[in-house]
């Protein structure tokens, strides 16, 4: 790797630290997907919990809400928690990544 800045150690050592730096990443992604996160709308009415994976994982509607037989104000309370949840799980995820790579931004990372 001569000719390169005339040291190619230096190169060699960048490349392990971001080899390493992808481990933990992967390591970490893998962990986060494993956990769940609530959301909830209506003071609690509904509740919703996604996988760190952005999958829905369960939803929960107090008896309540459904006698009152409002169909469409139940359809925005469940998106109003399962996107409350959503945030909760990326704003997690994002600040782990942050942890990893010292805050800088990874284009396609997230």
């Amino acid at each position: 790797m001569k000719g390169f800045g005339g040291n190619g150690n230096s190169l060699q050592k960048i490349m392990q630290q971001a080899n390493q730096m992808q481990m933990k990443m992967k390591k970490v992604q893998e962990e986060l997907a494993t956990q769940e996160y609530e959301g909830s709308s209506g003071g609690g009415a509904v509740s919703v919990k996604v996988s760190g994976a952005n999958r829905l994982v369960a939803v929960s509607i107090k008896p309540d809400v459904m006698s009152a037989g409002d169909i469409e104000m139940l359809q925005d309370l469940i998106v109003t928690a399962a996107n409350d949840a959503l945030t909760k799980a990326s704003e997690t995820s994002q600040a782990e990544m942050s942890k990893i790579t010292g805050g800088v931004g990874i284009p396609g990372l997230f």
